[in-house]
């Protein structure tokens, strides 16, 4: 099976923890990190392969001795002061500074950004190694601790649980833990001046002046947490950190156990509350359940496309039978000429693969009924919570769980590249 993206991502081995110590000159925009990875080899293995971006690497031990190093582009080569046998499980450490740069992609630069006054982290699919060295492929998932020190005025927020928060001279260190299984992508930092608040059950951080827009915005996603749990089941993480950062951003950002958003989707009149439940439902489906290999993206943001019109059946707006009578005669239109359980990687964020992803899942609503279909996504959920998921894998447990025969409806629409009818409404 192809890689969508062949120079990130090594399979012969996992990493099963990140340790990660950060030091951040907002100013320089200056990184000097020391990474340690707990990784486990899946094979025989003389060298590893790690993913890193431009950084000045100044040594590499493995088990605590010193081990031999090459970058290359994008990568860092380290050779293994002795043969690591499958299954068995080494120390690596990393120490590296630079200015941190994001990863070249056909979507712009992806990773560690400088913001007007801060940084932000946006990593999806590829940016990871914009800061840190790591094994940056979506099925390799592993538990983190990540210590940030920056000046005081600031605030630094990483996905977790803050443990500790140190002041010394003119500097605090934030420390966080990550305990359930992430992707390298979903890793995250955000840097800047943000005040602290909470509004029904969510963590916010956003600028002072924008409190009362913020408020009012997000004053609807307690409704929406308790939404998405009766029908996804029980929330997947510890907490849920919501960043919006004080410059404008192109879209929102989806990051484990948080989304960040930027100023211009805060007007104080709820005017971007489909994105802010597209990136809550990604806390089900992208960050617990995880894709194995991007071709299966549409199990991330199809869903997530999907809860976006279940929130606004439920919050008074249009159907979900309206939304969808109205995407797939907009899809219909297009060019059919992609196939979603395989869009390639040209057209990964492509909006067809948001909109048909959601389309599938009405269908499959349609043709099991209310009660079947939320029940086959709350067990989906519950089953492989904070692992790996495949289209095939999701096909195979519909089949198992649903109450009729849905497999030819289900290849239509996931490997057929003509647009399937939009089977009609049963007679329940």
């Amino acid at each position: 099976m192809t890689s969508y993206f062949p120079g990130h991502g090594d399979h012969r081995y996992g990493v099963t923890h990140y340790d990660l110590t950060l030091k951040y000159r907002v100013p320089a925009n200056r990184l000097d990190g020391t990474a340690r990875l707990t990784v486990s080899a899946a094979e025989p293995l003389t060298t590893l392969d790690l993913d890193l971006g431009k950084f000045r690497v100044a040594s590499v031990t493995v088990d605590g001795g010193s081990a031999r190093y090459s970058p290359g582009k994008g990568k860092l080569r380290v050779t293994l002061p002795r043969p690591l046998p499958a299954e068995a499980r080494a120390e690596v450490e990393v120490r590296y500074s630079g200015s941190p740069v994001p990863v070249p992609s056909p979507w712009g630069g992806l990773g560690w950004e400088e913001l007007t006054d801060g940084a932000l982290v946006a990593g999806q699919p590829i940016g990871a190694p914009s800061w840190f060295p790591c094994n940056d492929r979506p099925g390799d998932k592993a538990s983190y601790r990540i210590s940030v020190t920056t000046a005081s005025p600031y605030q630094a927020i990483a996905n977790g649980v803050l443990v500790a928060r140190r002041r010394t001279a003119g500097s605090t260190t934030w420390i966080y833990d990550q305990s359930e299984p992430m992707a390298s992508y979903l890793a995250s930092v955000q840097i800047g001046r943000y005040q602290l608040a909470e509004v029904a059950g969510t963590r916010l951080a956003h600028p002072a002046r924008l409190a009362t827009r913020v408020r009012r915005d997000f004053g609807r996603q307690g409704e929406m947490m308790a939404l998405f749990t009766d029908l996804f089941g029980p929330y997947p993480f510890s907490g849920y950190t919501v960043v919006v950062a004080d410059d404008d951003l192109d879209i929102p950002v989806e990051a484990q156990g948080m989304s960040i958003f930027g100023r211009n989707h805060v007007d104080g009149m709820r005017g971007s509350e489909r994105l802010i439940a597209h990136e809550l439902a990604h806390q089900w489906f992208g960050n617990s359940l995880t894709v194995a290999c991007w071709r299966d993206i549409w199990l991330q943001e199809g869903f997530a496309a999907y809860a976006e019109w279940l929130w606004s059946e439920a919050s008074g707006s249009p159907s979900t039978d309206e939304h969808a009578q109205r995407w797939h005669h907009r899809l219909a239109l297009l060019p059919q000429d992609f196939v979603l359980a395989d869009p390639g990687p040209a057209m990964l964020f492509d909006d067809r693969v948001y909109k048909r992803g959601a389309l599938t899942l009405h269908a499959l609503r349609r043709a099991l009924g209310d009660q079947v279909f939320f029940a086959v996504l709350r067990a989906w959920t519950a089953e492989r919570r904070h692992g790996s998921v495949t289209t095939m894998g999701f096909a195979a447990h519909v089949h198992r769980h649903a109450s009729r025969p849905v497999g030819p409806l289900l290849s239509a629409w996931l490997y057929d590249k003509p647009l399937p009818p939009m089977n009609p409404l049963p007679r329940w």
